[in-house]
């Protein structure tokens, strides 16, 4: 009979907490914290979202007095820098009488990396590090991913038939999949910072890229929206544009390049709209100055929901992270219909995009597809 070590169980425990905190904590990482005393659960707690409490904080609050002699379980090393909203959770954990700390991963934020670990070691405290520390990594793969390439985190989303077909010659895209999987891109909607398209969305389907369900009234929203990015390089866009309505709930950027008219920039800034003039790349905005730009702005997850020729851009930059594909069980057919990808085709095979680690979903009638991007070939 195998024997779970105590470290693990009580990490996995502070793993799951962690997670409740998806789409809720950016730009901060999910956090979950575990304080047991003699064998006994005496505090736990996850961070719940940006500017709020720490779990740390909050399972040390849950513990009281109990805290003193225990052992805390955290899925990644305390902070102890003060250039944040919050307080540093060393000091209070010193302060708290524990005599060990077992952390799943260090914290590849420069202003902790391994500093946090270091101050608990200076106040004789035990600490450990790597207890489940993969799984750390992957709950908290889009913080790591913002932190280290100062880009965000990219999901490539597509809806398409089961031969690749995202639109027939026409333009016609409503709807290739079904309500089941269009209710799925709504909750991830609800869970990424950004969402993304490129002009020649806007014009032929007119999206509002808002998480669905979250109306209170004609005027007003509730709930997390993602912050919508529309790449314009011309500045093409509608004043009247469904992408424009609901600036102060759901902020729109339009990116656009050097020449375009400057009183439709102002036009659209009188009206909330964030618009940016950044640099080009073969007449179109930089995709790369984009996302960094976004990345400055503390928005650490994009979903792109772009055409054939974005979702190219993205790939030929090797910007993407992962890919969402929603696939109906269906076959338009005709070299003239619009693929996922558009471009020209790789001259072999050898040098087509790989993919990892896939999984399947069944969604009503269609299928989800999840694949992460291959660095390596």
């Amino acid at each position: 009979m195998t024997t779970v070590q105590p470290d693990h169980f009580y990490m996995k425990r502070a793993l799951s907490l962690a997670s409740r905190g998806k789409g809720k904590t950016s730009p901060n990482p999910m956090v979950g914290a575990v304080i047991v005393n003699q064998g006994r659960v005496v505090g736990e707690a996850y961070h719940r979202q940006a500017g709020q409490a720490h779990a740390e904080v909050l399972a040390l609050h849950q513990a009281g007095p109990r805290a003193r002699g225990g052992v805390l379980y955290v899925t990644l090393e305390p902070c102890c820098h003060l250039q944040k909203r919050t307080p540093p959770c060393v000091p209070l954990l010193v302060q708290s009488g524990l005599t060990r700390v077992c952390v799943a991963m260090a914290d590849p934020n420069p202003q902790v990396a391994g500093r946090g670990i270091q101050a608990l070691q200076n106040a004789k405290i035990d600490v450990s590090v790597g207890t489940l520390e993969a799984e750390a990594q992957t709950l908290n793969e889009i913080y790591i991913h913002w932190l280290t390439t100062g880009r965000p985190f990219l999901i490539l989303k597509g809806a398409m038939t089961l031969d690749g077909k995202i639109a027939t010659h026409t333009g016609q895209s409503q709807w290739i999949t079904s309500e089941q999987a269009r209710q799925d891109v709504h909750h991830v909607r609800s869970q990424v910072d950004a969402v993304m398209v490129g002009i020649g969305t806007v014009l032929a389907d007119n999206p509002e890229l808002s998480a669905r369900g979250s109306k209170i009234n004609a005027t007003q929203r509730r709930g997390r929206q993602p912050v919508r990015v529309v790449l314009d390089s011309q500045l093409r866009i509608p004043m009247k544009a469904k992408i424009l309505r609901w600036v102060q709930e759901q902020p729109t950027i339009v990116c656009t390049t050097a020449g375009v008219s400057p009183k439709k920039i102002d036009t659209l800034r009188e009206q909330g709209v964030q618009v940016w003039v950044l640099p080009q790349k073969k007449q179109r905005v930089s995709l790369k100055a984009a996302l960094a730009k976004l990345a400055k702005e503390g928005l650490s997850s994009v979903l792109l929901e772009g055409g054939s020729t974005l979702n190219a851009s993205a790939l030929h930059e090797r910007v993407v992270n992962q890919v969402r594909l929603y696939v109906a069980p269906k076959i338009l057919g005709g070299q003239d219909a619009k693929g996922l990808i558009g471009g020209t085709s790789p001259k072999s095979l050898k040098q087509a995009w790989h993919l990892v680690n896939p999984t399947f979903k069944k969604l009503g009638p269609d299928w989800l597809v999840t694949a992460t991007i291959d660095r390596q070939a």
